[in-house]
């Protein structure tokens, strides 16, 4: 009997999730996420961003609040409660703290490293800055990352403050912000700031404003900012525009910069200047950043006034370096001498319509009233090391009451605490005085080497007040070299070592004067009958030896066709004191001449020129006698001057 095969097995019907692999996949995944979602937690990222921040700076960094983050094509990040630790000598034991910090990050931007940031809101900020009595600032961290830092454009603030606190300088400044009301062109309301304390001492306060643009990057409409500051006597107003608030960059802005002294500025900012008296200025300012640590400060375009001069001109100010290096192309079309007094430790005048400080008015009280003439005050040591400089000063005109000054064209570099003015040349009396001067302040005391030359100075203009100068012809030249020691101006004339000639070619001078140079009473009363005339100067000329402060003539004469004046003595420069005798040689007969030498006496300030009066008495006592014992012809003898003085040999070398 046949059999008949076996039926087939019946296989089983495959589950769902087998017959539909890539649905099932996708089924698990929304499942999966829509778990996560609502698992999800942003704050599961606190520790690790806390411990990134901690290891990138060197300090304890907290959320103690919620994180979250609202995603989308700008990301939107939110946490509250943060705080990070201060450096451990500081004053407060956080250097910031925050409430609610928020803001807005560009998602695809990212992907490609470049971090914008359009937006940021801060509740009750709060962060200080401090440095230490070393300098060392909290703001420095032990480690700090590597890549460049986001920009930062619209900002608003809650009830923020700042505090800025230096002991070692005596600043202490606390300053409030605080966003106002928003307006509808505005992505954030304007901020407004104010605030005040102490910066180096003085009282210190300030206020203003910025305000927000519409867009990121958007460099039509940049932050608008209006703010004036004061520190003591010192004022600065900024108005103008700015690209990163929070980093002091990208900006355009027209400064005013006033104050009683610029000299103030050296706390302030760094840029050490001499004593001025008040200036007003006032420019364009600019931040060029080169890297991380150097950046150059440029003040372009100035004009103002300082003291009675008038001042323009472009300033920069390189940071970064070993030291801070300032550059100056400054032009003056007035200069008031005495507005440079500083430069040598000297108050400009005060009274009438000088300009002037109440500080800088009581030192020229002072100098007025002391009987030395050469500044004292010493150099700043620490000024002439804090900075490198290059400053060029032109004047067009220089006002003085003194000397007869047409113009001035200097330049001053400072290299290390070495400075060197070269050149340092004026016009004077229609001729110039060339300097070059090198001052080494690397040590305890300045080391200085000059070198001055002075050709074709009218000698009327050099003098007009001296009957000498409103009389005489003639075009004075010299040649000064020295090399001293010293801080101040007064220390280093008491020093000096060197050569100081200097002399005058041929000219005119007036016989009247030159008669009473002489005591030849014949001539004068010659002249007082008829008419004065002028006759030929051949030379005028000192060479003197500069040792320890003390000016010895190897020579000193003033030759004429008529007479020569021979002198000798010295010159003390440490004591200011003058010590010159003059005799004079007359070149014709004379039969009344009292032959008596003149002394030129006292001090710098108060010099004194009169005759010997003790040897004019005993020639005429003498003349008296003769006449009346022997006969009047007799008399004659004690008077007469058989005019033996001869020509001065030196006048052979002397060029007009």
């Amino acid at each position: 009997m046949a059999t008949s095969p076996d039926p087939a097995p019946i296989t089983p019907p495959r589950a769902w999730p087998q017959r539909h692999p890539w649905l099932s996949a996708a089924a698990v995944l929304t499942v999966a996420i829509i778990v996560l979602l609502l698992l999800w937690d942003w704050n599961w990222f606190k520790g690790p961003i806390e411990r990134q921040v901690t290891a990138r700076t060197g300090r304890e960094f907290h959320i103690d609040g919620n994180l979250d983050v609202d995603l989308g094509r700008t990301l939107t990040i939110t946490a509250d409660r943060l705080r990070f630790a201060n450096a451990p000598w500081a004053r407060e034991p956080e250097m910031a703290r925050v409430e609610r910090l928020q803001f807005d990050l560009r998602f695809w931007p990212l992907l490609r490293r470049d971090v914008q940031i359009p937006r940021i809101t801060l509740e009750k900020p709060v962060i200080h800055f401090q440095r230490d009595a070393k300098g060392a600032a909290n703001w420095r961290f032990e480690r700090s990352g590597e890549g460049k830092l986001p920009e930062f454009r619209n900002v608003g603030i809650n009830t923020g403050t700042l505090t800025f606190f230096e002991p070692a300088k005596r600043t202490d400044v606390k300053i409030n912000a605080n966003s106002g009301t928003k307006r509808a062109t505005d992505a954030e309301a304007a901020i407004a700031v104010d605030g005040g304390g102490k910066w180096n001492g003085n009282a210190f306060s300030m206020r203003g404003s910025a305000e927000s643009p519409l867009e990121l990057r958007d460099a039509e409409r940049p932050y608008r900012i209006d703010i004036k500051a004061n520190a003591g006597p010192t004022k600065a107003h900024a108005r103008g525009h700015l690209l990163d608030p929070l980093r002091f960059r990208d900006f355009d802005l027209k400064l005013a910069l006033s104050g009683s002294n610029m000299a103030d500025l050296y706390p302030l900012i760094g840029v050490a200047t001499p004593d001025t008296p008040p200036y007003a200025l006032d420019g364009r300012l600019t931040r060029d950043i080169q890297d991380t640590k150097r950046s150059t400060w440029s003040y372009d375009g100035f004009s103002g006034n300082v003291g009675d001069s008038d001042l323009r001109g472009d300033a920069s100010v390189a940071v970064g370096g070993a030291r801070p290096f300032f550059k100056a192309n400054l032009v003056s079309r007035r200069l008031d001498f005495d507005d440079l007094g500083g430069f040598v430790g000297k108050a400009p005048q005060a009274g009438g319509r000088e300009a002037t400080n109440p500080e800088l008015a009581a030192k020229a009280a002072t100098e007025a009233a002391s009987s030395r003439l050469l500044p004292s005050e010493p150099y700043k040591l620490d000024k002439l090391r804090a900075m490198d400089a290059d400053v060029r000063l032109k004047a067009q005109r220089v006002t003085t009451i003194t000397l007869p000054i047409d113009d001035m064209d200097a330049r001053m570099r400072i290299d290390d605490g070495v400075l060197r003015l070269d050149p340092l040349n004026f016009g004077v009396a229609d001729g110039d005085i060339r300097s070059t001067i090198r001052m080494d302040a690397r040590e305890r005391t300045i080391r200085t080497q000059a070198k001055i030359t002075a050709r074709g100075m009218t000698l009327g203009k050099l003098m007009p007040k001296a009957e000498l100068g409103k009389t005489a012809v003639g075009k004075v030249r010299a040649d000064i070299a020295i090399t001293t020691q010293g801080n101040s101006i007064a220390a280093m004339a008491a020093n000096a070592d060197g050569d100081a000639e200097t002399g005058m070619g041929s000219g005119q001078v007036s016989k009247l004067l030159m008669e009473f140079a002489s005591m030849d009473l014949a001539g004068i009363l010659k002249i007082k009958l008829t008419r004065d005339r002028q006759i030929p100067i051949r030379c005028a000329y000192g060479d003197f030896a500069v040792k320890d402060g003390v000016m010895t003539p190897r020579a000193l004469v003033f030759d004429t066709s008529e007479l020569r004046l021979n002198g000798k003595g010295l010159i003390d420069l440490d004591d200011e004191r003058l010590d010159l005798t003059f005799k004079a040689k007359n070149k014709k007969f004379s039969p009344l001449s009292l032959r008596s030498p003149f002394y030129v006496r006292g001090t710098f300030k108060q010099p004194n020129v009169r005759p010997d009066y003790v040897r004019m008495g005993l020639r005429a006592a003498a003349a008296a006698v003769l006449a009346n014992v022997a006969a009047p012809i007799a008399g004659l003898a004690a008077t007469t001057d058989l005019g033996q003085g001869k020509d001065a040999r030196y006048c052979t070398q002397q060029g007009s």
